[in-house]
């Protein structure tokens, strides 16, 4: 099964039709606004923000809207050294050091080849998982992971071969995966008790902002978002509520489906961010593009299909004791 370390509300058989319906709902919904968000980067790029002015104001945005909204709702996280912990080595894999590279590659490489980089964390987190006994060995599982992984391999061999690729760029694509990979399981290793999916997404955009803030004092980098660009700051506001929805999401469906479930969010957000590029900001079709997301969908139809094989082989052995 795929569990993580306070799901037991979820763990009874009865819950499980209900608990998988919850995590589909919210792998469509974060996979949709993280295709969105890396859309609106290139926009924000396009308009002269710098990427780490941009993560920046949009995180501190969606953590205030987080925050207020669970405060509202009496859902606010304690405050304590287990949880600052969890805030700021979430928030720098999960948000802050994985979105500022995708940010900065944008420009570079485009949308489309960033939104299948998503798709890469699924071998990564599988991997992990299985050998920090976080998730059993299922042949269907294995099989979703490693189509997605020949999907994401056949583009990136594909767009290093093409003249006008930027070889360091591509590498530096390749290590946001291996951060939100680490992120998965770091937030499922370490979910701090009783901590609600709510409490706890403000308090990862919080660190990711200090984090961004304190990057920028150390180096002299700039913060700022020029008052001449009417564009910019409404741009940040809307991607603040895309952020604030993306990352409660993210943890909904953490709780709900586990950390290799959760890491098929970036095969979701290709499905939809690829698209939105090609017909709202005309990029070209990648190379391989077809037979690479073709792959990769196959990877995310056998990952789901596998999620119920592989629980009813774990529950039927249980029912008979």
């Amino acid at each position: 099964m795929m569990n993580i370390n306070n799901n037991n509300e979820a763990g009874g058989e009865v819950h499980r039709p209900r608990q998988r319906q919850t995590a589909l709902a919210a792998l469509l919904g974060s996979g949709l606004l993280l295709g969105v968000t890396t859309n609106l980067a290139k926009v924000a790029n396009g308009i002269g923000v710098t990427p780490l002015a941009y993560l920046t104001w949009s995180l501190m945005g969606a953590a205030l809207l987080l925050s207020i909204t669970s405060s509202y709702r009496g859902q606010t996280a304690r405050v304590n050294r287990r949880s600052v912990e969890y805030f700021v080595i979430a928030g720098f894999l999960s948000t802050a050091g994985s979105n500022l590279i995708f940010f900065n590659v944008v420009p570079h490489l485009g949308v489309s080849f960033v939104a299948l980089m998503f798709s890469l964390p699924p071998l990564l987190t599988y991997a992990a998982a299985l050998a920090m006994k976080m998730e059993t060995f299922c042949w269907w599982r294995a099989s979703g992971v490693l189509l997605a992984l020949a999907g994401t391999t056949v583009l990136v061999i594909r767009q290093w071969n093409t003249t006008d690729a930027d070889p360091m760029w591509i590498l530096v694509a390749l290590i946001g995966p291996v951060l939100l990979a680490a992120g998965n399981i770091y937030r499922s290793h370490r979910w701090p008790p009783a901590a609600s999916a709510e409490s706890l997404a403000p308090g990862m955009l919080t660190g990711a902002f200090a984090i961004l803030v304190l990057t920028a004092l150390v180096f002299d980098l700039s913060l700022s978002v020029s008052d001449e660009n009417a564009y910019a700051k409404p741009l940040i506001a809307v991607q603040s509520i895309v952020f604030a929805g993306q990352f409660l999401l993210l943890f909904v469906l953490q709780k709900s489906g586990g950390p290799v479930f959760l890491s098929l969010m970036g095969g979701v957000s290709a499905v939809f961010g690829v698209p939105i590029a090609m017909v709202l900001l005309a990029e070209p079709m990648l190379p391989a593009f077809l037979p690479s997301a073709t792959l990769i969908a196959a990877g995310i139809i056998v990952m789901l299909f596998g999620v119920k094989v592989c629980e009813q082989k774990v529950i039927q052995p249980e029912s008979r004791r």
